[in-house]
C-alpha cells in the first residue's frame, strides 16, 4: 500500500505540473531505457554479489516536473537472489527550475520499494545545484527522512563533459566525490569522505530517437571508515535508450 501511496501522490503533483501549464501547449517529453550490467553498483556498494542485472525505467517530463521510475531484475541467481527476480523499483518526482542564466535547481523524493536481503522500504529527499557552465559541476544533498537514526544526509559532488567525436558518436566523461554523514540506513553510521567514481561512456545514436552507449565506471572509498564498508569495483554495461 505504501508503495502505490507514493505512486499517487506522485502522479497527483505530475499533474499539477500539466495544470500549470494550461495557458500554454502542453509538452510531454522523456526517455525510455534498458541497460544489461555485469553488476547492479550504487555508492561504491556492490549491491548483486558481482552477479549481471538489466536496469530500466522511463522519465516524463512536463510544467517543470519529472516522473520517473527505475527498476533492476537480476539476470542470475545466487545466495541472496533468483534469476529473473525484480528486487527493486524506484519511483521518483522531481521538480526542476532554473536561478538565472547560470544556475539550475531540482528537488525531489525517491521512493525505494526493495526486495532483497531484507532491506526495507525507504523515502530519500534530495536537492541539486547545477552551474551551466565548464563541466557543469553540481552539488546534491540527500537525507532518508524515513530509515535514518542520524543525520542520514549523503552529499554529492561530480563534473561532466561530452565530446563530439564523430558525427554520431559522443564521448561522455565524468568524475564524482561523495560525502557521508550518519546515512546509517543505506551507508553507514559514520561522517566522512565516502567513495569517488570516474566514469566513461560512448553514445551512438542509432536513430535520432535511439541511442545506444556502452558504460563503464570505476568506485573506490576514500576515508577508512568507506573503506571499511566497500571495495573498489568497477561495473559496465551497454544501454539502449529511446527518447521522446
Amino acid at each position: 500500500m505504501k508503495k502505490w501511496s507514493v505512486l499517487l501522490i506522485s502522479v497527483f503533483m505530475l499533474a499539477a505540473g500539466f495544470i500549470g501549464t494550461a495557458g500554454a501547449a502542453i509538452q510531454v517529453e522523456g526517455d525510455t531505457y534498458a541497460g544489461i550490467w555485469d553488476k547492479y553498483m550504487w555508492r561504491g556498494f556492490n549491491i548483486s554479489n558481482s552477479r549481471p542485472t538489466i536496469q530500466a525505467g522511463i522519465d516524463l517530463s512536463a510544467g517543470g516536473f519529472t516522473l520517473s521510475t527505475w527498476h533492476n531484475w537480476q539476470l542470475s541467481s545466487g545466495e541472496d537472489f533468483r534469476a529473473g527476480e525484480l528486487n527493486e523499483t524506484d519511483i521518483i518526482l522531481t521538480y526542476a527550475f532554473d536561478l538565472g542564466e547560470m544556475v539550475s535547481i531540482s528537488v525531489g523524493d525517491i521512493f525505494y520499494s526493495l526486495d532483497m536481503g531484507g532491506a526495507e522500504d525507504t523515502n530519500e529527499l534530495f536537492a541539486t545545484a547545477t552551474l551551466n557552465t565548464l563541466l557543469s559541476p553540481n552539488f546534491k544533498v540527500s537525507w532518508d527522512w524515513d530509515a535514518a537514526e542520524e543525520d542520514g544526509m549523503f552529499y554529492s559532488f561530480d563534473i561532466s563533459h561530452s565530446f563530439d567525436i564523430a558525427e554520431k558518436t559522443a564521448l561522455n566523461l565524468g568524475a564524482l566525490v561523495s560525502y557521508n554523514q550518519h546515512c546509517d540506513s543505506s551507508v553507514g553510521d559514520y561522517a566522512g569522505w565516502h567513495n569517488y567514481e570516474l566514469s566513461a561512456s560512448l553514445d551512438y545514436a542509432l536513430t535520432d530517437q535511439l541511442t545506444l552507449s556502452p558504460i563503464f565506471i570505476l568506485s573506490s572509498g576514500i576515508s577508512s571508515s568507506a573503506k571499511d564498508a566497500i571495495d573498489t569495483e568497477t561495473a559496465g554495461a551497454l544501454n539502449l535508450t529511446f527518447t521522446f
